[in-house]
């Protein structure tokens, strides 16, 4: 224990005494050089985290509005939606008397097919705009419960 005590005391020794040798050392050009940077950097510090901020909110801003034009974009009603879908009538003529056939002349249950799988598509973005409608209205309400 007593070999530990010499070797701490050898190193506090060696530390003051190049730490003293150091100051006592130094040229006044480098204490002004040092003086001056510190200086300028306490004086311009809160100039550039104030900067640094409007920069951050500048960004936030951004982003919030970006997001807020998505969500805006991303509402739609299943009313609007059933509107943007042509879906074919459940009519097992091939054309009406006096109308072109439109595209490849496809059969009865080709038809019938596409109509189920159009439906089918429908029905399915309906329910996942209904989640997220749902997933949007239980964090507004999460907002205003308060944690126990």
């Amino acid at each position: 224990m007593d070999v530990l005590w010499n070797i701490l005391g050898v190193v506090r020794e060696r530390f003051h005494n190049n730490v003293a040798a150091a100051v006592m050392n130094t040229p006044i050009e480098k204490w002004i050089k040092l003086v001056i940077i510190a200086g300028a950097y306490m004086l311009l510090r809160p100039y550039i985290i104030k900067l640094g901020g409007r920069a951050q909110m500048r960004s936030h801003e951004e982003e919030a509005a970006e997001s807020e034009a998505a969500y805006q974009k991303a509402q739609i009603s299943p009313n609007q939606l059933r509107g943007q879908v042509d879906i074919p009538e459940d009519s097992d003529d091939e054309t009406e008397e006096g109308a072109l056939a439109s595209g490849a002349d496809w059969g009865k249950k080709a038809r019938r097919r596409q109509r189920d799988m159009i439906k089918k598509l429908l029905d399915a973005e309906e329910r996942r705009l209904q989640e997220t409608l749902e997933e949007e209205e239980d964090k507004d309400i999460e907002e205003f419960l308060i944690p126990s």
